[in-house]
Order: structure tokens, then sequence, then C-alpha cells
């Protein structure tokens, strides 16, 4: 029996470029400071990352600062629990991302390129001052 023939979509080709969405890599991941991915997952909070990387990668740079997930603070946070890895070329713009309440992976931002060096549940990488306390 011959299989129906299905009519075939053809879609007008995309004016301009395309949108430039966050992308994400592990290289630079730092194993020996903040938590690992392990510990993440037994805190149930790794599923969390994974839910929030695939919201914001359908983000431009702009748009996930608008929303008030990615914040770029450029140099090195001159207070934090963290020392920049020896690895990573001095003078990259470093930024986090918020997971949720306080839980944040710190990174550095290069283009549309967000390179995750630290997992981050105590909010220690870039220490603020509480606000209205």
């Amino acid at each position: 029996m011959a299989k129906p023939k299905r009519k075939r979509q053809y879609l007008a080709p995309r004016s301009g470029e395309p949108k430039r969405t966050i992308v994400f890599s592990l290289k630079d991941f730092d194993i020996n400071q903040g938590q690992s991915f392990e510990d993440w997952e037994k805190e149930s909070i790794l599923s969390e990352l994974m839910t929030r990387l695939r919201q914001v990668s359908n983000y431009s740079v702009p748009e996930a600062e608008q929303q008030r997930i990615l914040k770029i603070y450029g140099d090195f946070p001159p207070e934090s629990d963290f020392i920049p890895p020896r690895h990573i070329s001095p003078g990259v713009n470093w930024a986090s991302i918020s997971i949720r309440g306080k839980i944040r992976i710190g990174g550095y931002l290069e283009d549309n390129v967000f390179y995750i060096v630290f997992l981050d549940k105590d909010h220690r990488f870039w220490i603020s001052k509480k606000k209205h306390t």
C-alpha cells in the first residue's frame, strides 16, 4: 500500500541575521572552588540549573540582562570567596546567571558564550551587602 503524500511546506528565508542566543561552555569549569555537579544533584539543584540553561539559551545577551537573569560585572568581584583561576586570561568579562533565589553560576562572557566556571549555591561569587537591613 502506498503511503499518502504529505504536502511540503516551504518556509520563506529569514531576513537579516539570525538572533545570536547565549550558548554555554564548561571548558573552564573550576572543580576546586564552589560546589560540584554531584553536590547540586544531591541537593536537587542540578535539574533547576539545566532548566535555567535551556531558558537562557533562548535569549540574546541584552535580553537576558533585561530579564535580570544575567549580570555582567566586567572585573572579577572585589569581595568574593572565589579566586580567579590561573587558566583564565585576565580581562575577561566576569558575569553570573541567577538560577533561583541566591543560587548562581559564576563565569565569564565572550561574545555570546557564557563560560561556566563556578557553581555558587550560597551567593559567594559576588558578595554584596544586604539591602534594607
